[in-house]
């Protein structure tokens, strides 16, 4: 798969407020700022340096919007939960969240990438009650999934798969690793189909 390689960076902002409609599709990325959410990014679109990787969790602070073609585009917003900012700047970052979700009308499914060992907490649980709400499908990404064993990865894979029946909406859940590519087929596959390619184009 070559298409998402074609990404390329748009635009920042600070809030949606800043960003013009888009009369194409959204995939918008979140997680909590130590879940490896630009490593996963940049592996899905076989670029090293698409999203800024940072040894400091918490840095991406903005609405960061990258252009796949004229008609769909990779969002990644602020990273959440874990960087160690001031309350005010948390607050902030997580009402650009919401209002990310709840009032731009282009966006076509939601990844919530959480850390395989350390799943759903609270802010995460919020964040996809929000999309469920907003009637927007969503795909739970158990990041860093190389760090367990089969056995305890399986089992980490069940257990997610069965909480997230208590959102009571459209929400797959795939085990993922940005080092050996584990799972980078399968969010292909969820990409694809939120973005209609396999409709357009059966040939791509």
């Amino acid at each position: 798969m070559t298409y998402y390689r074609k990404a390329k960076f748009f635009i920042s902002a600070p809030d949606i407020k800043s960003l013009a409609p888009f009369n194409g599709v959204e995939v918008a990325f979140a997680g909590r700022s130590n879940a490896g959410k630009s490593s996963a990014l940049n592996k899905i679109t076989r670029q090293n340096n698409l999203a800024r990787t940072s040894k400091t969790p918490g840095r991406t602070q903005l609405i960061n919007i990258f252009e796949i073609d004229e008609k769909r585009r990779l969002v990644d917003l602020p990273g959440y939960g874990y960087a160690k900012v001031p309350l005010a700047m948390k607050k902030k970052w997580q009402k650009a969240l919401a209002e990310y979700l709840q009032k731009r009308s282009c966006i076509g499914g939601l990844v919530v990438l959480m850390d395989i060992r350390h799943p759903l907490k609270d802010l995460d649980q919020d964040l996809i009650f929000w999309a469920v709400s907003a009637e927007i499908p969503v795909l739970i990404l158990l990041t860093k999934a190389d760090k367990l064993k089969s056995g305890k990865r399986k089992q980490q894979l069940m257990l997610v798969k069965e909480a997230s029946l208590a959102f009571q909406g459209d929400v797959e859940v795939l085990a993922f690793s940005a080092l050996n590519g584990m799972g980078v087929d399968a969010v292909e596959d969820v990409l694809n189909n939120w973005f209609g390619l396999e409709k357009e184009d059966p040939e791509r």
